[in-house]
């Protein structure tokens, strides 16, 4: 039961920090520069040895569907322009991996969404990638470092970083066990998202990652409406933390609050910076705007 070979991604809310434009376009296809998050997504976990993603939608995110299948017409207005690299490019999207989707029928939070993937799941462990969060790394994908971490303990594993004090009230902060090691350390509570500072236990927080085991199913289907009225991912993986052991990996990469307006455009101009195409343009554009 150690390989882990399928990840969801949840992406069936409804984003409403990007209003207005997720009235009728999913938050999870806003580009950064020209590809959407949910591409950078499937590919993290594509870099990371898996090969069979579920992404969980809602009826009004058919444009995720769409983005993800063959557009022939396209292909054929390409090709007679001559511009065979890029049917190459989109034809290699809709080949990145085993893409599958099951619909949430109402927004009823995280822990909802994921109890939509236990057939997908099939009584295997399984990643979770958050569709709101992109994790830029220079190395190893966070999925993966969490798979690897997982390898090691055979236990839930939470995806996790060391945030500013200012923004715990924001996520589920996690109270360790004995105390914060690097890379990974086995946790005993749970607080999601603590009105105050005094209530956090510590500074690290979950940060749109994990990989679960098929025990969180269960645990899901007694969890009750917890933060916002839905239910909890964090709340029922607290439950486990009673009889099962749960670690957190704390991962190396850069974190990016894509469903943020501030954290997309941090997201784009890091991006822009890396491509060789793009660099020094900005840079120069930056400098200017500076004076």
């Amino acid at each position: 039961m150690s390989k882990i070979n399928k990840a969801v991604i949840p992406a069936a809310g409804f984003g409403t920090r990007f209003l207005p434009i997720t009235k009728s376009f999913p938050k999870e296809m806003l580009p950064i520069i020209d590809i959407p998050n949910i591409q950078h997504l499937v590919k993290e976990a594509v870099l990371s040895g898996i090969k069979d993603i579920l992404i969980i939608i809602s009826k009004s995110k058919m444009e995720i569907v769409d983005y993800f299948k063959d557009n022939n017409s396209l292909y054929d207005f390409l090709e007679k322009s001559g511009k065979k690299e890029e049917v190459k490019m989109l034809k290699k999207i809709t080949s990145m991996a085993n893409i599958s989707f099951a619909y949430q029928k109402a927004p009823k939070g995280l822990g909802d969404a994921i109890l939509c993937a236990e057939e997908f799941a099939s009584n295997q462990p399984f990643a979770v990638l958050l569709g709101d969060d992109l994790v830029d790394y220079d190395t190893i994908p966070a999925t993966k470092e969490l798979i690897e971490t997982y390898q090691e303990t055979k236990s839930t594993i939470v995806g996790c970083k060391e945030i500013d004090e200012k923004d715990l009230h924001k996520f589920g902060v996690v109270k360790p066990k004995d105390k914060i090691s690097y890379p990974y350390f086995e946790i005993c509570d749970f607080v999601e998202k603590p009105k105050d500072i005094s209530l956090a236990p510590s500074k690290v927080a979950s940060l749109g990652r994990y990989v679960l085991t098929p025990d969180i199913f269960p645990a899901l289907k007694k969890t009750k409406k917890g933060v916002g009225g839905e239910i909890q991912l964090t709340d029922a993986i607290k439950s486990l933390i009673e009889t099962k052991k749960v670690f957190v990996r704390l991962f190396s990469g850069k974190r990016y609050d894509i469903g943020s307006k501030f954290g997309y455009i941090q997201a784009i101009i890091d991006c822009a910076l890396k491509r060789d195409e793009l660099k020094e343009e900005v840079i120069s554009y930056m400098k200017e705007i500076v004076k």
